[in-house]
């Protein structure tokens, strides 16, 4: 049984960044990643969007890391040359019974610490984006696009510059709580032993599993994992946008069919909202394919804010799927980092439900992370 400092368990974009964190602070590092590639689940399919920290409740681990994330992330992106694009949002009233909740949104805004956003009137939003069309709109300078793959080579470069390795096809499928750290029993072509005295288990959609699978931590302590996929369609041309589009959010939680852009210019509108079952296996695994029926109603939805959609224009593009710990009918569930103070296992930080806006929040979970570790 091989004895290591720290072990991060998933290789996406939040790992990656904890991975980095751990190793700069001069811990020695083994990131464990169950897949033959870093980053191919959740932080491969999503919208690549720089949020700025707009709807979250004021407090919550969600609305301060993606705050403190965000001012991070575009530093990071500035010194490290990851290509991004602080690009801006509009967040759209369609109808005169919408314009109420924009000022919700800035009024919570401006409660989370953001207070660059502006009150557009119609013509206004319409002067920065001719093709829109609205009765009043919220302008977020600080939201932005990114390449979140060149994010990811960009931690991982940083983390094996100081020392830490990458170990992929490497699963972990049990652990369990000694005396001076945690066992963990890693699967793959060459399954091994390793006990290591800081875990982060940052397995994103098999985080739940991971937790459970973990011998001497209380079950008590490990929420139920719930999926929601969310499929964009992508748009046949360039769209007549420089900036992403946003439906003023109602009185749910989902934030509606909205226009993302890449950082080559194509438009993707989504995600759609549909709750899934990973099946029998006692590891998620899930089918990305995209149902065109998950874009029913999107052309509606779009024409309320572009009207010139064209007719037979949106195609199935990808799909992906967020980890979540709430499940239907129950509010929005914060972030988890639970450390030794939530759990009382020394050493170990569990992940949960880190789902949008993770990416953007990255940088920030890290510096909770390596906090939570004391």
């Amino acid at each position: 049984m091989e004895e290591i400092d720290a072990v991060v368990i998933g290789a996406g974009v939040v790992g990656l960044a904890v991975a980095r964190a751990l190793a700069l602070a001069g811990r020695e590092v083994v990131i464990l990643e169950s897949e033959s590639a870093f980053g191919t689940a959740t932080s491969a399919r999503n919208s690549e969007v720089i949020h700025a920290g707009l709807y979250y409740p004021t407090g919550s681990l969600r609305a301060r890391l993606c705050v403190r994330g965000k001012q991070l992330l575009y530093a990071y992106c500035d010194s490290h040359g990851v290509a991004h694009r602080r690009c801006g949002k509009l967040v759209v009233a369609c109808s005169d019974d919408e314009l109420p909740r924009l000022d919700t949104v800035l009024a919570q805004a401006r409660a989370n610490g953001v207070h660059d956003l502006l009150r557009l009137s119609a013509a206004e939003a319409q002067a920065l984006e001719p093709a829109l069309a609205c009765r009043g709109a919220l302008l977020s300078p600080s939201t932005g696009i990114i390449d979140s793959h060149g994010l990811m080579l960009a931690l991982l470069g940083d983390a094996e510059g100081a020392g830490a390795m990458l170990a992929l096809q490497s699963p972990v499928r049990r652990g369990q709580v000694a005396e001076g750290g945690l066992v963990l029993d890693v699967g793959g072509a060459r399954a091994s032993r390793l006990k290591a005295r800081t875990v982060v288990n940052a397995a994103g959609l098999q985080a739940c599993q991971v937790a459970r699978a973990i011998d001497g931590l209380d079950a008590r302590h490990v929420p139920t994992p719930h999926y929601a996929l969310g499929a964009y369609f992508t748009l046949a041309g360039r769209a007549p946008f420089s900036r992403l589009v946003y439906p003023v959010p109602g009185e749910s939680s989902h934030l509606g069919v909205h226009l993302t852009l890449d950082l080559g210019g194509q438009a993707r509108f989504g995600p759609s909202f549909r709750w899934v079952e990973p099946g029998p296996q006692a590891w998620p695994e899930f089918d990305y394919r995209v149902d065109p029926a998950d874009g029913a109603g999107f052309d509606a939805e779009v024409r309320r804010y572009w009207p010139g959609l064209p007719a037979g224009a949106l195609h199935p593009g990808y799909a992906g799927v967020r980890p979540k710990i709430s499940g239907p009918g129950e509010p929005a569930a914060d972030f988890r980092i639970d450390g030794p103070a939530v759990h009382g296992v020394p050493g170990l930080v569990n992940l949960f439900g880190i789902e949008s806006p993770g990416l953007t929040a990255s940088l920030a979970i890290a510096e909770a992370v390596v906090e939570a570790l004391g």
